[in-house]
């Protein structure tokens, strides 16, 4: 596609910058795995969290093999190892504190990125430039600039990179799609993103020294240095700005992800947000309650049409919204439950859409009669696999360049709020119009060594 040709001419470049030292930055081929039958071998980077998930989804696929684990809490290895391989009598993986060490492994494959946000793109950039196969967690990038290196990198090197969007791997998310763009729920003008989990508060906790085990300036990376704290080290990092980027950055992105896939819609030209972190006195930056509303000026590709997305941001006390689950699915409960109401909302001139992760139905008309519907979840780390067998990136789903897209939407929210006003944006140039504080809130300063090449 032309935007995809034309979308590293976009990208802004970095002052300075250096890759990954002692590595060469030829990638492999697409060819390296060949053969439906051939094994392909997966390290998974971060397994404190959702890694665990990343080690069970790829150890029981046909042909795959979990080769490595690569975590900084040197504590985590001998229970994963036990609980994902020695009990499940699977071979033992080789086992790395520093990634770039496990990026020399000629004999992985691929690699499968589940470390804080603020790791994510350095990971992958590296990961790609080494020639490996990359799915990374979302979302894909910790800020907008990395993410816009980040598509340069997958755009230059021939390896598969796949965006943790899982729900574009689902049939539901794929008929949904299908459905709005052909046309059946009219002029599709405006979509709601909802994401309400209770969030209890942090509390707080106090600087200390850094686990015995922990590399903790590794687990800094690029970020800022300072001291340890567990409120901004294990899960808790989200609520922290140098490292995450609270609730919208985390499972908001992925009903960001469906909202602007369901639109048809890339990059807004005017962004509100606002919201505060409510009821708590803790160690918290991020907002617990965000609105945010994105403005896509001639989205529907002439005169003077525009569509709107709206999202928002809970974590307490809240009601449905019309999105609700009639029959949850195992492994999918979470999403709807006594806490957590999570989905999305499309509104029509002919109807309206409500939407979860899996199974959406329609009403249409002023009457509101039930219309089409549909359901089925995927597997997103099977496409991934299938992918690198079949030398096709499209069948990853998730495609990095549409990642990047919805990561963009919360790291422009993010901005809007924290400086506390409306942006106006220009989604060709990629930068805020006439508005060097926004600009510069777009990329951070990156700690020596932890710097994205400046060309990747």
């Amino acid at each position: 596609m032309t935007a995809r040709r034309d979308f590293i001419k976009k990208t802004i470049m970095s002052t300075a910058g250096i890759g990954i030292g002692g590595m060469g930055l030829s990638a492999r081929s697409y060819a390296s795995i060949s053969g439906a039958n051939e094994r392909v071998n997966v390290a998974v980077i971060g397994i404190h969290g959702m890694g665990q998930n990343h080690i069970a989804a790829y150890s029981g696929l046909k042909d795959t093999r979990v080769s490595a684990l690569c975590d900084v809490d040197s504590n985590l290895f001998n229970e994963r190892i036990k609980k994902h391989f020695a009990d499940k009598m699977l071979p033992a993986p080789i086992t790395y504190t520093d990634l770039r060490k496990l990026y020399e492994n000629k004999d992985v494959d691929a690699v499968s990125i589940a470390t804080p946000n603020h790791w994510h793109a350095l990971a992958a950039i590296w990961a790609i430039q080494a020639g490996k196969h990359v799915s990374v967690e979302k979302p894909c990038c910790h800020n907008f600039y990395e993410g816009q290196k980040m598509v340069e990198a997958a755009e230059k090197y021939r390896v598969i990179v796949q965006d943790g969007a899982e729900q574009r791997s689902n049939p539901c998310a794929q008929t949904m799609a299908g459905f709005l763009h052909s046309g059946k729920l009219g002029e599709v003008y405006l979509a709601k993103g909802l994401c309400y989990k209770w969030r209890d508060t942090i509390g707080k906790t106090p600087d200390e020294a850094a686990p015995a085990g922990v590399d903790y300036d590794l687990w800094l990376g690029p970020a800022p240095k300072r001291a340890f704290s567990k409120n901004r080290f294990h899960y808790n990092w989200h609520w922290n700005w140098d490292y995450g980027n609270g609730d919208i950055g985390n499972q908001g992105v992925h009903e960001m992800d469906i909202a602007r896939w369901g639109l048809g819609v890339t990059l807004p030209s005017k962004i509100t947000a606002m919201g505060a972190h409510f009821m708590f006195d803790d160690d918290q930056q991020t907002p617990n309650d965000m609105m945010a509303i994105f403005e896509f000026a001639n989205a529907s590709g002439g005169g003077d049409k525009k569509k709107i997305l709206q999202f928002e941001v809970r974590h307490w006390i809240t009601n449905r919204e019309g999105v609700k689950s009639e029959t949850p699915q195992a492994g999918n409960n979470y999403m709807m439950s006594a806490d957590n109401t999570v989905g999305n909302l499309f509104y029509g001139s002919k109807g309206f859409m409500s939407k979860n992760v899996n199974e959406w139905e329609t009403f249409m008309g002023k009457d509101r009669e039930p219309g089409e519907k549909g359901s089925g979840l995927g597997d997103h780390y099977q496409d991934f696999i299938n992918a690198i067998r079949a030398n096709d990136q499209s069948i990853a789903k998730g495609d990095i360049h549409e990642g990047f897209y919805s990561c963009a939407l919360i790291h422009l929210a993010n901005i809007s709020y924290r400086l506390g006003r409306s942006l106006d944006f220009d989604p060709v140039k990629m930068q805020f119009i006439s508005d060097a504080e926004a600009n510069g809130m777009l990329t951070r300063e990156h700690r020596h060594p932890f710097v994205l090449p400046r060309n990747v």
